[in-house]
């Protein structure tokens, strides 16, 4: 049974930082692109980034560049979002999922209120 489960999620002061982590279980983690995306306040789903199935490269949101990291460990089946100078627009539900344009399996969510 595949499994995403995200952790790491939580308030957060504005120019705070975070990571997010997603263990994966269930398929062979080093084949399959990791995504992330997020879903804010009564807005719809937004990509954050993507990593290779081999973590040899790495896209980004636009809006998101220069703040995030994504990386990935073989070792612990598991991704990683570094998140660094967040802003209160950056509130928002974020998700992992397996690929990398058609998500097959999703996380269940971690949440990430960026507050004073």
């Amino acid at each position: 049974e595949v499994q995403l489960v995200e952790s790491g999620g939580g308030l957060v002061q504005p120019g705070g930082s975070l990571r997010l982590s997603c263990a994966a279980s269930g398929f062979t983690f080093g084949d399959y692109a990791m995504t992330w995306v997020r879903q804010a306040p009564g807005k719809g789903l937004e990509w954050v980034s993507t990593i290779a199935w081999n973590g040899g490269s790495t896209a980004y949101a636009e809006y998101m560049k220069g703040r995030i990291t994504n990386s990935g460990d073989n070792a612990k089946n598991t991704v990683y979002l570094q998140m660094n100078s967040l802003k209160s627009e950056d509130t928002a539900v974020n998700y992992c999922a397996q690929g990398d344009s058609r998500y097959s399996y999703w996380g269940r969510r971690t949440q990430v209120p960026v507050s004073a």
